[in-house]
């Protein structure tokens, strides 16, 4: 009976138990693959927890999933991954910025506003690097480029902090 949900870096959300089997039954020195997406999975983010929290078998979980981010959490991932993760994370950002039971450092929650308000006076602003007035349609590439480079690094700084919190260095 597989118990503990987790959210994997590849969107899907499975039971920690079924993750855990599907991770030592291929190499132990390798991250698994997703059995829906077929993605590689780096990073296992535990869904809220509430009657299971004293059962043992999930204390046991929770350590192997804990030692699997230790291991897998810090590999590098491509552009084109980070690109399919960030709904996921951004999703999970704003989630937990909105959820007063949930705590986030005040120095990530300052660093967050600021870079938000600095690229949405940027892209509000009728001074850019491309100006729409000359170049058109053209002229939003940049405001798009800087919103993409903003939620991009969002996603990488909360990654990073989920990674702290469930098994990383």
């Amino acid at each position: 009976m597989c118990t503990a949900p987790y959210s994997l870096s590849a969107i899907v959300i499975l039971k920690g138990e079924c993750i855990i089997r599907v991770w030592h039954h291929g190499p132990a020195v390798q991250a698994c693959k997703c059995p829906i997406c077929r993605r590689l999975i780096n990073l296992l983010v535990p869904a809220p927890l509430s009657d299971q929290e004293d059962d043992p078998q999930v204390g046991r979980i929770l350590g192997e999933i804990q030692h699997y981010n230790c291991i897998f959490g810090g590999a590098p991932r491509s552009l084109t991954q980070r690109l399919q993760d960030l709904p996921f994370f951004i999703r999970r950002l704003f989630r937990e910025l909105l959820d007063p039971q949930r705590t986030l450092p005040l120095v990530f929650r300052a660093r967050m506003m600021m870079m938000v308000a600095l690229s949405a006076i940027y892209v509000l602003s009728p001074v850019d690097i491309l100006p729409e007035s000359v170049l058109g349609l053209f002229g939003f590439v940049d405001d798009l480029l800087i919103l993409v480079i903003v939620f991009l690094h969002l996603a990488a700084v909360y990654r990073s902090l989920l990674l702290y919190r469930h098994g990383g260095q």
